[in-house]
């Protein structure tokens, strides 16, 4: 599993970092949190297939944040898809698609999916992952932080352990995996607990969008394997950050710490800072894991192997 980060930059893009946009990639799915001007251009520098793209979750309806999303799905009409795709955002997602149809006048080659969320503990499920969402605090408009959370996942399978037992290779090997037990030809019975570790605990991304730092945030990403936070200023411009209802690099930093995650990422960082430095070094002081997102960064989030 990897997050690739598209856009980094705050309100105003600059030549080194573009309008917010998050690729989570797993096992055969791509998804997006936030979908800036842009986006589709910086899939194609980072060589993502948009065709593996099944669902885009918006935090807000702020032009930064989805202005990207008209020229996405026309890219992916050209293209001929017909794969289905969801869109997940606040009340008023459906009415903006709706405009962007009507616009720019296209008709997609897929069916789109527009969920407007109501329920801000469960946005989706299905076999692999949970999306939950809690609100976030940003100018007084429905926003929302999202945390993706992998579903439990079977224990590691230990060939060598299988051959030993004397369990042939193909199908049973499959079967026993996911906790069923096989009888061999000379009757004994070969159970999932010989030849498979304990299962492991899903991971854990946490993506706040705009923000200034809120209780419900550190609840939704408490134990998170990776908390994305709003860092737009350092400390010097906390009051314009209560203003406009974002983070400093500091607060994101407190928020990682009460949350005990493992690893703050911070990002939508003002095009005032040529070097955002500052920002990592205030943000360390608090919490020392801590990582400062630019355009392309790619982070690898790896399966826990024990119980936690």
């Amino acid at each position: 599993m990897k997050i690739l980060f598209l856009g980094t930059g705050g309100s105003v893009p600059t030549i080194e970092r573009g309008s917010p946009s998050v690729a989570l990639r797993t096992e055969g799915e791509l998804l997006f949190f936030d979908c800036g001007e842009g986006t589709q251009r910086q899939l194609a520098f980072a060589k993502l297939r948009h065709g593996k793209l099944s669902r885009v979750f918006i935090t807000h309806l702020h032009g930064d944040h989805v202005l990207g999303l008209g020229g996405l799905l026309q890219t992916l009409s050209l293209s001929g898809r017909e794969r289905p795709m969801q869109i997940f955002g606040p009340p008023g997602i459906d009415k903006f698609i709706e405009a962007l149809r009507e616009t720019l006048q296209f008709m997609p080659t897929f069916r789109i999916t527009i969920n407007e969320i109501r329920d801000i503990e469960k946005v989706f499920e299905n076999d692999q992952y949970t999306i939950r969402a809690c609100k976030a605090d940003h100018d007084n408009i429905p926003s929302f932080a999202f945390l993706f959370e992998e579903k439990w996942r079977p224990g590691r399978f230990s060939a060598d352990k299988a051959r030993k037992l004397g369990l042939p290779e193909g199908p049973l090997w499959k079967k026993i995996q996911f906790g069923e037990s096989v009888k061999l030809k000379n009757g004994s019975i070969v159970t999932s607990e010989m030849v498979v570790g304990p299962r492991r605990p899903g991971r854990k991304i946490a993506y706040s969008g705009d923000t200034r730092p809120t209780k419900e945030i550190v609840s939704l990403s408490s134990n998170a394997d990776v908390l994305i936070h709003d860092a737009t200023y350092d400390e010097s411009l906390l009051n314009k950050a209560v203003e406009y209802g974002h983070s400093t690099a500091s607060q994101a930093a407190e928020v990682a710490r009460e949350a005990n995650v493992r690893l703050l990422v911070l990002t939508h960082i003002s095009n005032r800072y040529k070097d955002d430095g500052i920002l990592l070094e205030q943000a360390q002081r608090i919490f020392r894991n801590t990582v400062v997102a630019k355009d392309f960064t790619e982070i690898s989030v790896p399966s826990h192997d024990v119980i936690q």
